[in-house]
């Protein structure tokens, strides 16, 4: 499983540059939204939380359609539902080395980014908790779609749609967490709970659902 998870994580940072084009695209995103806005400070701090959100997201996406693809390409992924170890543990350390590759450099930009939307410093430190525990939901819910279209040849865009609606809650709970951070009526800690355990989730639901897609696309 070491050998494994290195081998992935030297793929998903070779092939197409994974954390490289995550970062470029997410600072794509957030810096052609305030040319959008307008010069509003005040308004771009009140979208700036949700703003970085649907970056991260979106960067998420990028890559996850070459989560299984290269397996499936080059024969790798018969020998892993033949190997001995369990289909599901294989499904969740990919999902590691994947997140690694693409999540955590996400996650590390945000503070930086931040200060393009003009975030406060204590909803900086929010939105990077929140997406630190949300992101790796969102790589394991893509995990699933991966499985799903994974017979299939340029499937991002049925990859895309078809987690989308699964991504939703995430996306509001990590909205909602970061924005309570800085606007005082608004709680922080119950929607980052909730997030922490949407991520706990699919940390369970996720592997076993991606082996089942697996071994079904291979039947």
């Amino acid at each position: 499983m070491g050998a494994l998870f290195v081998r992935d994580l030297k793929l998903s940072i070779r092939i197409g540059g994974g954390a490289l084009m995550g970062v470029l695209f997410f600072l794509i995103v957030v810096t052609i939204f305030p040319f959008a806005v307008g010069p509003d400070l005040n308004l771009l701090a009140r979208i700036g939380p949700a703003i970085l959100w649907i970056g991260a997201l979106l960067a998420t996406l990028l890559s996850l359609d070459r989560l299984f693809q290269a397996d499936q390409e080059d024969g790798t992924l018969d020998l892993l539902l033949l190997g001995e170890h369990p289909l599901e543990l294989v499904v969740l350390v990919k999902c590691a080395a994947q997140w690694i590759s693409t999540g955590m450099p996400l996650v590390v930009a945000t503070p930086l980014l931040s200060l393009f939307l003009n975030v406060e410093p204590v909803g900086i430190a929010a939105v990077t908790a929140t997406l630190l525990v949300g992101t790796p939901a969102l790589t394991l819910i893509g995990a699933v779609g991966a499985a799903l279209t994974v017979i299939l040849r340029r499937g991002g865009l049925l990859l895309s749609i078809l987690i989308l609606p699964l991504t939703i809650p995430v996306l509001i709970f990590g909205v909602s967490a970061s924005l309570g951070a800085v606007t005082d009526p608004a709680p922080f800690d119950t929607p980052f709970y909730i997030l922490c355990g949407l991520s706990l989730l699919y940390l369970v639901i996720g592997p076993v659902a991606a082996a089942a897609a697996l071994r079904s696309s291979q039947e």
